[in-house]
């Protein structure tokens, strides 16, 4: 294979036109049961790239390290060109054959990975700024994450898709950034109470939490994406997007500092009730190691 220059290839993937875009909305027949990557390794990576595709490699070449600079340490990274198999994310027609960089990690022995040819993948990429389709319909894009690239099996894309079609759903839950403000107040009989969290999101969109205690000590907690605080809104699902929002944006510790004004007993009963909806929600687990910066 030949190579391009190293300034012409850091982080790009270079694309054309000829293949027919397909909708996010298209589930494949037949997938699998279950992933080997958990909801939050595909989320963290198709909520943020334009461009999604499935893949054949066609020929993959290790780079020395002086054709790749900023390589993490027990990473290779490799020049890949890649037959198209569809577009499952991404405006506009898409060339039948890619070329990208991807970083991946060596194995016990410090060997590199083998890309088989015709071996399927999911990338995940976005546009390289500053460029756009000229006179000869091409274009560049990059990998969104140095290993932005996945083994493709049936389970792990209906999992995409899924993922895909709820961000574009109206209403889509955003990306939580932090807790805004919030307060306690007891309730009229000893032991109730009612603990209200407002969230500061990505979009600037409304998300609340709500925690109603009653005075035998039971909690119930809600979750409202939206402009009404409903306190018997439904509690998001485990690996939906809602959950994902919640259980992998939120802070591990209610900043207590956000609720001014509260009395400092009343803080304390509001720590209380954010712990039970950090139980509820569950650890955002992951098992995908991106290469550190």
């Amino acid at each position: 294979m030949r190579l391009p220059h190293p300034a012409a290839i850091a982080g790009i993937l270079t694309l054309s036109f000829g293949i027919p875009s397909v909708s996010a909305m298209q589930a494949p027949a037949g997938a699998a049961a279950a992933s080997p990557y958990t909801y939050a390794d595909i989320a963290d990576l198709a909520t943020t790239a334009p461009i999604v595709l499935h893949a054949r490699i066609r020929e993959a070449t290790d780079l020395k390290p002086e054709r790749a600079p900023g390589v993490a340490a027990g990473h290779v990274r490799f020049y890949v060109e890649a037959d198209v198999v569809s577009l499952i994310r991404g405006s506009g027609p898409l060339a039948s054959r890619i070329s990208y960089l991807v970083d991946l990690p060596v194995d016990a022995r410090g060997k590199a990975p083998k890309l088989k040819r015709k071996q399927p993948v999911l990338l995940f990429a976005g546009p390289v700024a500053g460029s756009a389709a000229g006179t000869n319909s091409t274009g560049s894009v990059r990998l969104v994450a140095p290993d932005a690239q996945l083994p493709w099996d049936p389970a792990t894309e209906a999992q995409l898709r899924a993922i895909l079609t709820e961000l574009v759903k109206p209403g889509a839950p955003p990306a939580i950034t932090g807790i805004a403000n919030g307060f306690h107040v007891p309730g009229t009989l000893p032991g109730e109470g009612e603990t209200q969290l407002f969230l500061n999101t990505e979009t600037g969109d409304p998300v609340s939490l709500t925690v109603l205690t009653a005075a035998n000590g039971s909690r119930r907690w809600a979750a409202a994406f939206g402009e009404i605080v409903d306190g018997s809104a439904a509690v998001p699902a485990r690996d939906t997007l809602a959950w994902y929002r919640l259980a992998c944006g939120l802070p591990r510790q209610l900043p207590l500092n956000k609720l001014a004004g509260t009395p400092p007993e009343d803080r304390r009963k509001a720590a209380a009730d954010y712990g039970v909806i950090l139980g509820a929600l569950g650890d955002c687990t992951r098992t995908r190691k991106p290469p550190a910066d």
